[in-house]
């Protein structure tokens, strides 16, 4: 834990899951301004014309003349090929002198929002959301920590992008609440197992997004569906950057609790 906030992250190895739309792209953009020269990213998403061109504005920005290597991996980190080729990707794009470890899991589906909890009586497409949502997440992390094991001089912080969705129910929003509890107390339990790990869960706060867009039009609920709505049309939502800008303070301040919850309204 740092007694002052760093100017930059470091010669860092940034992976970020969910990286070609939303908030995971801001991350992927705002990180690579905030690394050393000589780091890489690796984006991976399942929308492989969003993730090339995210990979080709930043290698031709200012960070990419810099030395930033950026590697894209199109795949379905929900499928066990899929966390394969990120870890891959991950070893063959690390630098050499590689001094912070950041794995952003960021990748998650909404759910069906259109139905209420005792609609789902199909075992296959709830293990199906929580294999994308909750075992990828898990695997992925453990994967990138033995690929990555601990050591001197290399720091290593694990992001989980999570929801007021963890600590509260929605009504109709069954899938989405419980992946978002599930993830948080697989974090914590991982705090507490690796006290070397710095982890975090941030909730990015209700987002202007395509996910947002479904929320709005599709969530069963009423009073639900209309409390969306009004936040549209009234303006409160807040945009990715701003949400951005301080999950980055709160990495280059490195004080946090490792394992807490922090909400985008708590800063």
């Amino acid at each position: 834990m740092s007694s002052a906030a760093s100017a930059d992250l470091g010669r860092a190895l940034c992976i970020i899951t969910g990286a070609s739309r939303g908030f995971g792209r801001t991350v992927a953009r705002e990180m690579s301004r905030l690394v050393k020269p000589g780091s890489a990213l690796v984006l991976t998403a399942r929308s492989g014309d969003e993730l090339r061109a995210l990979q080709a504005e930043l290698t031709g920005s200012e960070a990419g003349r810099a030395g930033l290597r950026v590697e894209s991996v199109v795949a379905d980190v929900g499928q066990m090929e899929g966390l394969q080729s990120v870890l891959q990707a991950a070893k063959e794009a690390s630098p050499e002198d590689v001094d912070h470890l950041i794995l952003v899991n960021n990748a998650a589906s909404l759910g069906d929002v259109s139905r209420y909890a005792k609609s789902f009586t199909d075992m296959a497409e709830v293990d199906s959301y929580l294999s994308l949502n909750v075992s990828s997440s898990l695997c992925l992390t453990a994967s990138v920590l033995q690929a990555f094991p601990q050591r001197a001089g290399l720091r290593r912080t694990v992001v989980n992008v999570t929801s007021l969705c963890a600590l509260q129910p929605f009504r109709s929003w069954v899938l989405y609440c419980t992946g978002k509890a599930a993830r948080e107390m697989m974090f914590r339990v991982l705090a507490e197992e690796e006290p070397d790990l710095r982890v975090l869960s941030y909730a990015p706060g209700p987002l202007d997004t395509a996910m947002q867009e479904v929320a709005r039009s599709k969530t069963a609920d009423p009073n639900l569906r209309k409390s969306f709505s009004d936040m549209f049309s009234q303006g409160q939502l807040l945009t990715c950057e701003a949400s951005c800008a301080k999950l980055m303070k709160l990495l280059l301040e490195d004080s946090y609790t490792s394992g807490a919850h922090i909400d985008v309204y708590d800063l």
